[in-house]
């Protein structure tokens, strides 16, 4: 009886360690966008602090299309053991298969930890005659249609964020949807168009070849003291882009917990969160067990603004 349960025993210390050695080899992080922009700056930083807590790889892998429907309409084909993960982001998951040119639904992808977002700025070249938001809206305005604000992708973030800033200021900018942040800074800084819809990170990578007009975070940011936000103009706009992590959906309830836990560690790192916070990151921590509650409130709102924008039905 006594080998029996030490038997036993033995086989229960080897399941539970089974369960939690987490990560017990290199993880593929998926980005599904150019190199260069803010979800593969901050997979770099996220893989740095990774590797010196578990002691294992994070390989950052790009891999874009389609406004990153290539990759997540092929993550659920891959292995559900919690080593490869893809970046995910919001609203695109939400509006993109409404749009319906993607190869995938929104309860196809499997999210387990939102860690940031970036608030959207209005952007134009450092040479623009437009000094502030007041005059930009002012010549949209009196010209509609003719100004141009390029962004990243359509059912984006940046193209719901034109959207919303045609419908606040009642008049009508023409969105230029771009596949990479490459060719939009070069058509931002060639002229080819009026400014851009962008993030707070973008504007503080380009200070100094272009400056935000307005921005939508609660207050304004210690890079740019000048420039005003959406709330001191009267408007209820605090929002951006949220980036997070995702798994394949058959990955088990309890590998994905690991994922959601592991990433919550990486996102505690104080060096980190300085770095993200000091560039215009704002970090949050969306576990899976939130995971739920938050999708909903957000895919409501999401859907509520391409409605109103025209956009779907």
């Amino acid at each position: 009886m006594k080998i029996i349960n030490a038997f036993l025993a033995g086989v229960l210390m080897f399941a539970a360690g089974a369960v939690c050695a987490y990560p017990d080899k290199p993880v593929q992080y998926i980005i599904p966008f150019a190199p260069g922009g803010e979800s593969d700056i901050t997979a770099r930083l996220q893989g740095v602090v990774f590797q010196a807590k578990y002691k294992q790889q994070m390989i950052v892998i790009n891999r874009p299309g389609a406004g990153g429907g290539l990759v997540w309409s092929t993550l659920n084909g891959m292995a559900p053991d919690g080593h490869i993960v893809a970046g995910v982001n919001l609203p695109h998951i939400v509006l993109q298969p409404l749009e319906g040119n993607v190869n995938y639904k929104t309860e196809d992808i499997a999210p387990v930890f939102f860690f940031q977002y970036t608030a959207d700025a209005v952007v134009v070249n450092e040479s623009s005659p437009f000094k502030t938001i007041q005059e930009f809206v002012a010549a949209a305005k009196a010209d509609p249609e003719k100004l141009t604000l390029a962004g990243s992708g359509t059912f984006s973030a940046n193209h719901m964020a034109t959207e919303r800033l045609n419908k606040l200021f009642a008049m009508k900018v023409t969105y230029v949807p771009f596949k990479g942040t490459g060719d939009l800074v070069s058509s931002v800084q060639g002229g080819h168009v009026s400014g851009a819809m962008s993030y707070l990170p973008f504007a503080i990578q380009q200070k100094g070849k272009m400056r935000p007009l307005v921005v939508a975070t609660e207050k304004r940011h210690p890079a740019f003291p000048e420039v005003p936000t959406f709330r001191e103009l009267g408007f209820n706009w605090v929002d951006g882009a949220y980036r997070g992590i995702a798994v394949p959906k058959p990955t088990p309830r309890e590998v994905q917990k690991q994922v959601s836990d592991m990433m919550l560690e990486v996102n505690a790192d104080p060096e980190m969160r300085k770095k993200l916070t000091d560039g215009g990151y704002d970090v949050i921590d969306v576990t899976l067990e939130k995971m739920p509650a938050f999708l909903a409130e957000k895919a409501k709102a999401y859907i509520d603004d391409a409605k109103a924008a025209g956009l779907i039905k």
